[in-house]
């Protein structure tokens, strides 16, 4: 019996996938293919530590490799027309109309989610937005001074490659403890809520008009 009734009431599972995109990225993320999501990790580290150690900047190496493979792509071709050979064989370099389309309708919906989120915290609107930016820009001010850009990059791809993994096997702990701080936060936030920010007068609150 307590089976069947397993059965037909499952507990809830977290789509990590889903939230992540449902695409290959979402695999790559999710370890879905083990030698891959290794390679392209071991490739991020190798990089990681090719920057460090050699000290190139991202720039440098890009001029570097551009500057090696068009000097060797301008030899192949002029040794093919003195041969009477095949030029190499490049792909036509062409952004479609539909592509460059996408990728501006994305830009302009992120672009005013972030300015409507900017307007709504300079007006006040809301005291937990406001905190929560606050906070999150603390944060990343802080840890920005701790690395510099470039181990700030990997560290952001390491965290990409392990805390969804995670989460997606443990989540119901996580969700636990997660519920457990929102719980301690909210019970602190209504306290400076009573004791200071009802006090506040609101920005945007009517005035009464003078008769």
């Amino acid at each position: 019996m307590k089976s069947a009734v397993h059965s037909i009431n499952p507990p809830k599972q977290k789509n990590v996938h889903k939230a992540l995109g449902g695409g290959q990225l979402a695999d790559v993320l999710l370890w879905k293919n083990m030698y891959l999501s290794g390679g392209i990790l071991g490739g991020v580290f190798f990089a990681y530590i090719l920057f460090e150690w050699s000290g190139y900047t991202l720039l440098s190496l890009i001029a570097n490799v551009l500057l090696i493979l068009v000097s060797a792509l301008f030899i192949w071709s002029y040794a093919a027309s003195l041969l009477n050979r095949n030029p190499p064989p490049l792909p036509k370099l062409e952004l479609s109309e539909e592509l460059v389309d996408s990728i501006a309708k994305e830009l302009r919906v992120t672009l005013n989610q972030g300015l409507k989120l900017a307007h709504d915290v300079a007006l006040g609107r809301d005291y937990i937005l406001f905190f929560k930016v606050i906070l999150s820009l603390y944060v990343i001010s802080t840890v920005g001074s701790w690395f510099n850009l470039l181990t700030l990059v990997f560290l952001v791809v390491l965290i990409g490659f392990t805390v969804p993994k995670f989460y997606e096997q443990y989540h119901g702990e996580v969700d636990k403890y997660i519920k457990l701080a929102g719980d301690e936060a909210r019970k602190y936030y209504a306290i400076v809520d009573e004791q200071l920010l009802s006090k506040i007068p609101r920005a945007g609150a009517k005035t009464k008009k003078v008769e």
